[in-house]
């Protein structure tokens, strides 16, 4: 076959690499660094925050890939909050309330301070800038340093300034609050009080989400503390008082909001400085104080921060790696993946205004079209217990508000990009064993709403064109639906995750029994993909794409064909441009991908994808063209999948290279290490994943193995208290040892190229022995993953022994045209020929 034509080889980057410390014991968070994503779109947060917490403390800045608060891009600090999402696109999210120090007002005026956001930014030192987990710190050009940490309600920020100004001015420092956020969405009636004597700041405001429709109201509670109080007051557009204490803003007549806030001037800059506590809420200003006095008593900042890093750390250190000739680099790109997972969703338990209940609630969902591929698959291993209260969260929302979401941030509904993807994530949770309190029966009446009612405005909720969908068995282009309102686009996409939502209620179907009638409707349903199938399109106009025939096109109520060029709207988009890619209703029938990319997504049948495609030799053919010509975007989640797709062809060594062919050379280390949106914790998912060895197929009980990017692999699970060990043989740090030549589990043989969940939570041993050269390991047809349609067109390989198996294909040459020692393929041409 033709091989990788990018293959990373990492022997290329060990001498310039340092190797980790060789004890058996470390500590995680040495490998954790926040700042892997903080440019080039990667769009982290960076800051200070604990697992899941709400308060989320940094610098917000005013560069263009701001959507987290901070990047590395060399832009100006506008302010410190207490609140964010992380790896988002679109919008700037969040950033409410944001302080800001000053070290005097020139001429000692309160009026000499700057103080709209516009007009008091300022540079920070790019080499001062420092981030841990629960940590976050830098100084401005201004000479203040400022650092921060956090609680779960409450940041705590410690302004350190200098005993003069630039001005020579003898420090009188001024802290001021802005009623304001990221994005200025500020409505009308933000208001704030101050306490003249104690300096308390209390007050709210009224925002807009970033990615959904609605509002909402946050409230805060400032406290300082670290040096006497001079005066205080408040501050309207550029003048300020320390007459008046309190402020009530509406949001001008210009689009813009009319900036305001408070401010609490200081006597002196305090011998350690001077700390800020401010704890949020979405219920009220009184219960923004009583979570920080509860949190953050006594302005400890070692305290808090050791407490953060506690948390952390017993979150992350249940999964343990061999140290053994293993780069830094390697374990720092692994636990840094690990982190991000972990900093979205968000608990807001106990600050949902919307509703009574007692179950948990989640915020930031952000978006499940992103997360269910592997971020919350992740957490069903890590941390079950809360992805228990993830789910219950999402179950509470549709007892509510009358649907799950797919898309929820800020407590409002957010867009829903494709099918009703937290189908996806409750089938997954389910089929793994998922139950801490979780009414199941109430999950699946969810999930069957989903896929027979279909809401008013389905752009937010549930699916559009149900109509159509049971009827004609597919979403037309251009279709008439009168029930519901919502974009009319991505015609072809949401076909195919329509199919995939219906297949996976038939898993929880199958679980809870006595539905045998939802089982075959939905698998039925499941079969939907194939109705638009043109069997002699061609994949387009790039070269070499046009010998692939049978593709995916738009399908009109009548029956007929529309068209797509197949390669619009991906990476290598012959037209960029020619049509909108993404929710604009001038977009066209696919995602954020292109109908070359979205072929590949029948998770569930890919027997019967394989054989529609022209069998084996030709699906691998297939999927190593999407690769190699870029036509797909490893930046994007649709992408993940393909990249171990090989094994469902009887092709596992051709998932591993795959993989090496990513990671790192996408995935590395600098704060420009992501190829795209870290999607909150979505890209640090693939990358934790893929270096464990085991990649899901979410909402099926399947792990597709691939040999770990160490030596050893150990997972604790925190409910059962049982650890799951993949070991390698023949482990070798140039990763030219990446094909599994055999296998073992739990001492037994194991040919089979996938396993189930019940490894993690029973605790067993894959014990996996590698070489150089593909063999024939996970090859035969009763070795490959289920799928609901039955493997054809598989031919006979012998590989290293004279077993005759029925395989995939027959090898084939590689195109030595197409490999270059600048990707690492050396290695690989002269040992392949």
């Amino acid at each position: 076959m033709r091989f990788l034509t990018n293959i990373l080889f990492f022997a290329l980057t060990l001498s310039h690499s340092t190797f980790a410390q060789t004890n058996s014991t470390y500590d995680v968070l040495d490998y954790v660094d926040p700042l892997i994503g903080s440019a080039n779109g990667g769009n982290v947060f960076a800051g200070a925050t604990i697992p899941y917490g709400m308060a989320k403390a940094v610098a917000d800045v005013d560069a263009g890939s701001n959507q987290g608060g901070f990047t590395t891009e060399d832009a100006n600090v506008t302010g410190f909050s207490s609140m964010h999402d992380s790896g988002t696109g679109g919008s700037p999210s969040l950033g409410n309330f944001a302080l800001f120090p000053y070290a005097s007002c020139p001429g000692d005026d309160v009026n000499g301070c700057k103080y709209p956001k516009t007009k008091r930014k300022i540079h920070y030192v790019a080499s001062s800038v420092k981030a841990s987990p629960g940590y976050f710190g830098l100084n401005l050009n201004s000479g203040v340093q400022a650092e921060m940490t956090t609680t779960h309600h409450t940041s705590l920020f410690r302004f350190k300034f200098p005993s003069a100004d630039v001005a020579g001015q003898a420090s009188s420092p001024l802290i001021l609050l802005d009623l304001t956020d990221l994005a200025d969405t500020r409505q009308d009636n933000g208001t704030i009080s101050i306490d003249a004597t104690t300096g308390r700041m209390t007050g709210n405001a009224r925002f807009l989400p970033s990615f959904g429709i609605g509002n909402f109201v946050l409230y805060f509670c400032a406290d300082f503390s670290g040096a006497p109080i001079r005066d205080n007051g408040i501050y309207v557009n550029t003048r300020a008082s320390t007459d008046v204490k309190d402020l009530t803003l509406a949001r001008s007549i210009n689009g813009y909001p009319l900036p305001g806030g408070g401010f609490v001037r200081f006597k002196g800059p305090g011998s350690n400085g001077i700390l800020a506590r401010v704890g949020v809420s979405l219920i009220s200003s009184k219960q923004a104080c009583s979570s920080a006095e509860a949190e953050i008593p006594n302005f400890d900042f070692e305290g808090t921060h050791t407490a953060a890093k506690d948390l952390w750390r017993k979150k992350i250190s249940p999964i343990q790696v061999s140290l053994k000739n293993v780069t830094s680099s390697m374990l720092k790109n692994f636990y840094s993946g690990i982190y991000r997972t972990m900093v979205n969703p968000q608990d807001y338990t106990g600050e949902n205004p919307l509703w009574q209940s007692s179950e948990p609630y989640f915020d930031s969902f952000y978006c499940i079209w992103d997360l269910f591929r592997s971020q919350m698959p992740f957490l069903t291993i890590l941390d079950p217990a809360t992805i228990a209260r993830q789910i219950r969260s999402l179950i509470d929302t549709y007892r509510h508000v009358g649907y799950l979401p797919d898309c929820r941030m800020s407590l409002c509904k957010g867009y829903t990009q494709g099918g009703s993807n937290a189908d996806n994530v409750l089938a997954d949770a389910y089929i793994k064993g998922i139950k801490d309190g979780i009414n199941w029966d109430d999950g699946y009446d969810a999930v069957v709403k989903d896929a027979e009612v279909e809401p008013y405005f389905w752009s937010v909720e549930g699916r559009g064109g149900l109509d159509s969908w049971k009827n004609l068995g597919y979403i037309p282009v251009e279709d008439f639906d009168y029930k519901g309102t919502g974009t009319m686009t991505r015609s072809v996409s949401r076909t195919l995750e329509y199919s995939y939502n219906d297949f996976v209620i038939t898993q929880i179907a199958k679980g809870l029994g006595g539905r045998e009638g939802d089982i075959e409707k939905y698998t039925k349903r499941s079969t939907n993909w194939q109705n638009l199938y043109k069997s002699d399109q061609n994949g387009g106009s790039l070269p070499g794409a046009s010998q692939f025939i049978g593709f995916l096109q738009p399908k009109y109520l009548n029956k007929t064909f529309g068209f797509q060029d197949p390669l619009a709207c991906s990476n290598n988009d012959p037209h960029p441009g020619a049509i909108a890619c993404s929710l604009q209703r001038t977009a066209g029938e696919t995602f954020e991908s292109s109908i070359w990319e979205y072929s590949f997504f029948v998770p569930h049948d890919q027997a019967t994808l394989i054989t529609t495609f022209g069998g084996p030799s030709q699906f691998i053919k297939r999927l190593d063209y999407l690769h190699d010509t870029n036509v797909t975007y490893i930046g994007n989640e649709p992408a993940f999948l393909t990249v171990f797709q090989y094994h469902y062809a009887g092709r596992p060594a051709l998932s591993a290279k795959r993989s090496h062919f990513y990671i790192p050379a996408f995935f590395g280390i600098t704060h420009d290490g992501l190829p795209g949106n870290d999607d909150s914790g979505a890209m640090g998912s693939f990358v934790a994943f893929s270096m464990m060895g085991l990649f899901p197929n979410p909402g099926q009980d399947v792990y597709l193995i691939t040999p770990p990017y160490f030596e050893s692999v150990s997972t604790t699970n925190p409910v059962t208290g049982k650890t799951a060990t993949i070991r390698n043989v023949n482990f070798d740090p140039t990763y030219k040892n990446i094909f599994i030549q055999s296998a073992t589990l739990n001492g037994e043989p194991y040919t089979k190229n996938w396993i189930g969940h019940s490894f993690f939570t029973e605790g067993k041993e894959l014990v996996l022995t590698l070489g150089s050269t593909e063999s024939a390991w996970g090859t035969r047809i009763v070795d490959l993953p289920p799928s609901l349609g039955t493997y054809q067109g598989f031919g006979n390989f012998t590989g290293n022994s004279s077993v005759v198996e029925k395989r995939a294909q027959i090898f084939e040459a590689v195109d030595m045209a197409k490999l270059t020692e600048k990707t690492g393929a050396k290695y690989w041409a002269s040992e392949e020929g």
